[in-house]
């Protein structure tokens, strides 16, 4: 009998754990009600009748049950991209506008830390000279930047495109001069032996052999990125997945609010799945 594959297996077990989880769900969120003692049948009926209670022997908690999230992710994924105005845009238009902000802010993030990581991996000195700084501005969080960009940019989106740059740029370039700094000696010397010239070495020998590391930091950052986006655009406003989720909250809305967060987590899996296919594409076995 031929084996099972080990993905096949794993995709059971998730499916698994997965209906698991709703069923947990489905019974945390109702509840049996009990008549209290002594409550004829002739006043349950009244209590029916007036409005003061119900035939219904199952009461749903405030938690929304699976028929509310059903409801609400059919409603939000039907009608994705419609605009009513500032405060009530389709869930689509606000994951546009967050996708949007991180691909900016990450593009921008790419064009200063790969250029710079090259540089200082290539020179002790100058990673000597930078390194203080850089471990001194690493651990700060992205958010602490945010007062400071909305003062001196007076623009919330423009902010919120800045905070992703800066929680960007430190993985990529700490990978990229770590890659860059560590290519096997046998290359360089190959390369020093024909010749070859320093713009050549750079892109033909150092970023090839580099590649799997500098896309090791894009994919950190990348997560980093989109952890982040949600958290600036609760604070900013306006628009995003992040303020949606904030403003669904406002209003009380407890399963949008989760359908929020599913559809983050949703979004940060493929991009980190993106990622990593790159990642393999360009590793090479030793």
């Amino acid at each position: 009998m031929k084996t099972v594959p080990i993905k096949v297996k794993g995709a059971i077990l998730s499916v698994v754990i997965l209906l698991m989880c709703l069923f947990i769900w489905h019974m945390a969120t109702t509840q049996k009600v009990t008549p209290p003692p002594g409550v004829s049948t002739s006043s349950s009926e009244y209590s029916s009748l007036m409005g003061q209670g119900g035939s219904d022997p199952v009461q749903k908690t405030g938690f929304p049950t699976l028929t509310q999230m059903g409801e609400t992710i059919y409603k939000q994924l039907s009608h994705p991209f419609y605009d009513n105005g500032p405060n009530d845009k389709g869930i689509g238009i606000q994951l546009a506008y967050s996708l949007a902000r991180v691909a900016l802010g990450f593009l921008l993030a790419m064009i200063v830390a790969i250029p710079f990581g090259f540089w200082i991996g290539m020179s002790p000195l100058a990673y000597e000279a930078f390194n203080p700084f850089i471990q001194i501005l690493k651990p700060i969080s992205p958010l602490a930047w945010m007062p400071i960009a909305l003062y001196t940019i007076k623009d919330s989106a423009i902010s919120g495109i800045f905070v992703i740059f800066i929680c960007s740029i430190w993985p990529m370039l700490l990978n990229t001069a770590f890659g860059v700094a560590n290519v096997r000696k046998e290359l360089l010397n190959v390369a020093k032996t024909l010749e070859v010239s320093p713009l050549r070495k750079a892109f033909l020998v150092i970023l090839p052999a580099a590649a799997p590391t500098i896309l090791t930091g894009m994919r950190i950052s990348m997560g980093i990125a989109w952890l982040v986006i949600v958290a600036a655009e609760m604070l900013v406003g306006g628009t995003g997945i992040g303020y949606f989720l904030w403003n669904e909250w406002n209003n009380l809305s407890l399963s949008s609010v989760i359908f929020a967060i599913l559809l983050i987590g949703i979004v940060g899996m493929l991009l980190d799945t993106a990622f990593g296919k790159l990642q393999k594409a360009v590793s090479y076995a030793d």
